[in-house]
C-alpha cells in the first residue's frame, strides 16, 4: 500500500509533468509555427484538453507529427493526474 508521502510526491511528479509538457508545446509552436506566445500557449492548452476550436492548426509536416505524439503523450499525462486528483479527492472524503 502506498504512503501518504508517496501519493503526494506522484501528484507533485505529474503537476510537474504536466507544465512542461504545455512548455514544450508552447515552445515548440511558437518556433515552428512561428506563432505569438499567446497563441502557443492556447494552442497547447486547448489540443492536451481535447477542446480543439479550430482557429489554430498546425501547417507543416514537422508541427503535423509533432502534434501527433504531443497528443497522445500529453493526454496520457494529464488523465493520470486528473485520475489521481479525483482519486485522492474521493478518497480523501471517504478517510
Amino acid at each position: 500500500m502506498k504512503t501518504r508521502a508517496h501519493k503526494k510526491a506522484g501528484l507533485k511528479v505529474l503537476s510537474l509533468l504536466t507544465l512542461v509538457v504545455i512548455l514544450v508545446g508552447t515552445l515548440f509552436y511558437h518556433s515552428y509555427e512561428v506563432w505569438s506566445w499567446t497563441d502557443s500557449l492556447y494552442f497547447s492548452v486547448i489540443t492536451l484538453t481535447t477542446v480543439g476550436y479550430g482557429d489554430l492548426f498546425p501547417t507543416t509536416t514537422v508541427s503535423k507529427l509533432f502534434t501527433t505524439f504531443y497528443v497522445l503523450i500529453g493526454i496520457g499525462i494529464m488523465l493520470s493526474l486528473i485520475h489521481l486528483i479525483i482519486r485522492k479527492r474521493v478518497l480523501g472524503e471517504k478517510e
